[in-house]
């Protein structure tokens, strides 16, 4: 190893610290480096021009906002993208034996609270001369969030300046280096930037998580030793202790790590005398994962077991998560248990039941069995890549994300109230319910049956189930092509009875024929989908309020009265395109005059079972109750989602749940995605979870377990 030149001063802590820029404490009797500082510390002191972007000789730094326009009294990050020269390098907040961290100085428009400290990512460990450095050598962000006063208006001119000064090395030299950076903004509706959005989410997720349990530590005959509680400790392949500050450990001894228990034990040399609670941040490498994981802990002094078993780094490495066959067979799966929803049960039903009997020649079976699997992959391809483009953007949006518009839930209670009109018999329709007769069926042909899938398949967003979480959540994280196969999986799996019945003769002839019976299965089908519009009637009061309620219940008492115009003209034998014109024009009446939110509307309760005393989510709330080792039950839910909503009338309300829960003091979270909300919206993400429901407990030893996505007594109960 070469010997790195370094400008350097030793301080009484025997640290090394460069002189950036020198100080009256860090002064030298050689004239020659005398002087050399002064140069350099005259050379810091001459300001950069202001712009966001300055390339120095070995680094470049970019000063980068998730949003040009910010909205006023929202946080929104901001980060200091640096990117050393090959074979240089940065360092991290505690620098290690050598080094010294980034410093900055921002200025920032009246009124604006001074962010705060930069969040660094996990860093690198190098060895130079026999001394340890806490290092990046590649590119990396800095993070912080800056909020702009909530009384600015809309185009205001928010300008962000920051002085920076780090120092970057390489194996032979070090070299301070300042650059004064500008970056122009402007106040608006906080919309994410394309390109630096991604950067800042790919960022926040570099940087290390907090984590809630709390370590121990212990020192004695020079060494220390650390106990850090790990759900998984069998399952690590390496990890690294980083101490926020010096006085803690020798920071180039090595560090063994062994598994105790259920806790992961690092020893290594102690540093001069540690003393109270030690921070700092644990790098994990688990086996199967491709990136390893930081976790921001506390450590008290206590007791520490013995030395435990060695890593399993000799095991064999797994790929990273289920291979995409497992996450397709999951998608499928899912796809096919949506079958049974109430909004989707009966316009499969009536579907299968056009095929039923042999009134239709095979070929035409295997048609329109192929078209309705076209049109409900198509539509479940489209909303996940519009969902996956919308990612790419900035937005953290799920699956259902339409649903948080309360438009896109008068469309809806629009389209199933036509349904459930249509299926009780008020008018008829030719191309989506296969309604009744050969010749309704002729006329529908592989266009009814194609636009039949494209609505079974939207009115199924709403709903998740088994299987889908995990197969959507794993979707979000795949290459683009990877993610758009697991969609149309899903949407296979939805068609996948229909196309059964279409090919396999066999099921159709133990299919009853048609007669008149299927007149009062059609008025019976009817009943889930009035409940469906009921449903989505509630869950605009609870978005909008009940104006907007009223606004939409309006609209569908109007095309009601429409459609039961068009039914009279069509027994009549009556041309029907003026009523038609005229229900179309009603609902998109409805859609474009209802408001897209009502703040009012927001409030503070929740909506699990009072018995539970569940509040609000928030990620401090939740930090806080982890840190004080409580057992927490947090789930997400939506108003439009049903399995949702089933839980909480269920599992969630029985009377042994909440005495459990009582007894063993679990607190209840819930977090409430009806109208969309930014903060649970980066929870998913981090969750790696698509949509809602989600439920995971967090036990008092600091574990996380996800439980599944229907939820029942005797699960519950068990928990703590």
């Amino acid at each position: 190893m070469r010997k790195m030149l370094t400008i350097v001063t030793r301080p009484p802590s025997g640290k090394i610290t460069p002189s950036l820029p020198p100080t009256p404490q860090h002064r030298h009797n050689n004239p020659m480096i005398r002087a050399l500082l002064l140069f350099l510390a005259a050379t810091l002191a001459i300001p950069a021009a202001a712009q966001s972007v300055s390339q120095q000789p070995n680094t470049r730094i970019e000063l980068i906002a998730e949003t040009a326009t910010p909205a006023p009294g929202q946080p929104f990050s901001i980060g200091l993208q640096l990117t050393p020269k090959a074979g240089w390098h940065t360092y991290w907040s505690n620098p290690g034996d050598a080094g010294a961290p980034t410093r900055v100085a921002w200025t920032l428009p009246p009124g604006t609270a001074a962010p705060q400290p930069l969040a660094y990512p996990i860093p690198e460990t190098l060895i130079v001369s026999g001394l340890m450095n806490y290092v990046y050598s590649h590119p990396n962000v800095l993070v912080t969030s800056i909020t702009p006063p909530a009384d600015l208006r809309k185009r205001t001119p928010f300008n962000v300046t920051v002085k920076a000064d780090w120092l970057v090395c390489s194996l032979e030299q070090c070299v301070p280096e300042s650059a004064t950076l500008t970056l122009p903004l402007v106040i608006g509706d906080g919309a994410a930037d394309p390109q630096n959005g991604i950067a800042l989410a790919m960022a926040r997720a570099a940087l290390p998580k907090p984590m809630s349990a709390v370590a121990d530590w212990s020192a004695a005959d020079g060494r220390f030793v650390l106990a850090v509680p790990f759900g998984n400790p069998g399952d690590v392949r390496s990890a690294y202790f980083y101490p926020d500050a010096d006085g803690v450990i020798d920071y180039a001894a090595p560090q063994v790590v062994t598994v105790a228990g259920d806790r992961l034990r690092i020893e290594t040399k102690a540093s001069d005398a540690p003393a109270g609670a030690i921070t700092g941040v644990l790098r994990v490498v688990i086996d199967g994962e491709e990136k390893p994981l930081g976790l921001m802990l506390t450590a008290e002094p206590g007791n520490v077991p013995a030395a435990g078993l060695p890593l399993a780094a000799d095991k064999p490495r797994a790929a990273g998560g289920p291979g995409l066959p497992l996450i397709l067979l999951g998608a499928i799966l899912g796809g096919i248990i949506l079958n049974v929803m109430p909004c989707v049960f009966p316009i499969l039903s009536l579907k299968a039941l056009s095929l039923a009997g042999g009134n239709v020649e095979p070929a035409a079976a295997r048609r329109d069995a192929l078209a309705y699997t076209a049109g409900v992959i198509l539509v479940c391809t489209a909303l996940g890549g519009l969902v996956l483009l919308l990612r790419a953007a900035g937005s953290q949006v799920g699956w259902a994300f339409q649903l948080q518009d309360p438009r896109v839930i008068t469309a809806l209670l629009l389209l199933v109230t036509a349904i459930a009109l249509n299926l009780a018999g008020l008018f008829e329709i030719n191309l989506s319910t296969g309604a009744l007769g050969d010749q309704t069926i002729r006329k529908g042909g592989a266009l009814g049956s194609f636009a039949t899938g494209a609505l079974a398949a939207f009115v199924a967003t709403p709903c998740t189930g088994p299987f889908m979480a995990g197969a959507l959540g794993a979707a979000l994280i795949l290459p683009p092509v990877a993610a758009l196969a697991v969609f149309a999986g899903l949407g296979l799996g939805l068609a996948l009875p229909f196309l059964a019945v279409g090919f396999i003769p066999a099921l159709r002839r133990r299919m009853p024929r048609p007669g008149a019976w299927m007149t009062r299965l059609r008025a019976i089908l009817s009943v889930p989908m009035f409940i469906t519009a009921l449903a989505l009637a509630w869950v605009l009061g609870q978005q909008v309020g009940v104006p907007g309620m009223t606004a939409g219940l309006a609209g569908a008492l109007l095309l009601g009265l429409l459609l039961w115009w068009l039914g009279s003209r069509q027994h009549s034998g009556a041309s029907s395109w003026l009523p038609i014109g005229g229900a179309i024009a009603a609902g998109v009446a409805a859609i474009l005059l209802l408001p897209v939110a009502d703040p009012a509307v927001a409030n503070s309760g929740t909506s699990a079972p009072a018995a539970l005393m569940a509040q609000r989510f928030s990620p401090e709330k939740l930090a806080a109750l982890r840190a004080a080792r409580t057992p927490v039950f947090l789930y997400m839910t939506a108003d439009w989602c049903l399995t949702c909503k089933v839980n909480e009338k269920g599992a969630m309300a029985d009377a042994s749940v909440a005495e459990a829960f009582r007894r063993k003091g679990i607190a209840v979270l819930e977090g409430d995605w009806t109208r969309g909300d930014p903060v649970i919206s980066k929870w998913l993400a981090d969750q790696q979870r698509a949509g809602v429901p989600v439920y995971v407990f967090y036990g008092a030893d600091g574990q996380q377990r996800e439980l599944p996505q229907i939820l029942t007594v005797s699960a519950l109960t068990a928990l703590g």
